[in-house]
């Protein structure tokens, strides 16, 4: 263990990392825990408001300590203090994060459907994280040796090829695929390769007149969102609560 922890975290020089990226983890699930003890209106917590009524959202906190942490590693470079920093910075981003829908609708979505998009931010960088503690380098540059790193020209074969598939997974609507596909090309090879989601910029510059692939993405796209979207929703709920349910409106009378 004593081995592990040297070769691959304190001799890379990867303690920060972990360490923001833990306390980025515990932040974020701490603050789950206690807006969701809030939302049942259990336990000692509040939320926080000024003298005037206005509602401080744990963002605010988020963006100031983001901010500290960023620049104070930044000025630090290392030792200590970049590990003091490093903590800071991952607290200020588990909260920044946590609130990230807000940040994206610019309105108080948090527990609504759109605030989903808070635990998917939240989640998709835990995992980005991860792969680079775990040694991935975007756009496979850690598949190549040291003799062929020093061939510049496999080299920037390598990253122009990987590059253009991320894209192309990217213009085909598979956002994730292409996202991991920085880190692990072969998620960006099957993004590029599959059909095109319905709507995505490739399907409707190339299947606008091939009926038969619109209909076979659709269809794709269907069984695919039934199969995975509910178990995706659980899991979100698990994490971040379930959403007030979206209000039902009345149509208007003449």
């Amino acid at each position: 263990m004593g081995d592990w922890w040297y070769t691959n975290i304190e001799e890379p020089g990867k303690l920060p990392l972990l360490l923001a990226l833990a306390s980025f983890a515990m932040t974020f699930l701490i603050t789950r825990m206690i807006t969701r003890l809030i939302r049942a209106g259990k336990g000692p917590f509040r939320n926080v408001q000024t003298g005037g009524g206005i509602h401080i959202h744990h963002v605010v906190p988020g963006v100031i300590l983001t901010v500290l942490g960023g620049f104070g590693g930044v000025a630090t470079g290392y030792g200590t203090g970049a590990i003091v920093f490093a903590v800071i910075f991952g607290i200020g981003a588990g909260l920044l994060l946590d609130e990230f829908a807000l940040i994206l609708h610019l309105d108080d979505v948090y527990w609504s459907e759109q605030g989903r998009k808070s635990v998917e931010a939240v989640v998709l960088t835990m995992t980005l994280v991860v792969l680079v503690l775990a040694g991935y380098a975007p756009l496979g540059v850690n598949d190549l040796s040291e003799e062929e790193v020093q061939d510049r020209r496999l080299l920037l074969l390598t990253l122009l090829v990987n590059f253009l598939l991320v894209l192309i997974a990217l213009v085909k609507g598979k956002f994730l695929m292409a996202v991991f596909g920085v880190f692990v090309p072969f998620f960006a090879l099957v993004g590029a390769l599959r059909l095109a989601r319905p709507g995505s910029p490739w399907a409707r510059r190339a299947y606008r007149r091939r009926p038969r692939a619109r209909a076979r993405a659709l269809l794709r796209s269907f069984h695919h969102d039934r199969r995975w979207v509910g178990p995706s929703r659980r899991v979100q709920d698990l994490i971040g609560g379930r959403p007030d349910p979206a209000p039902v409106r009345m149509p208007s009378g003449h």
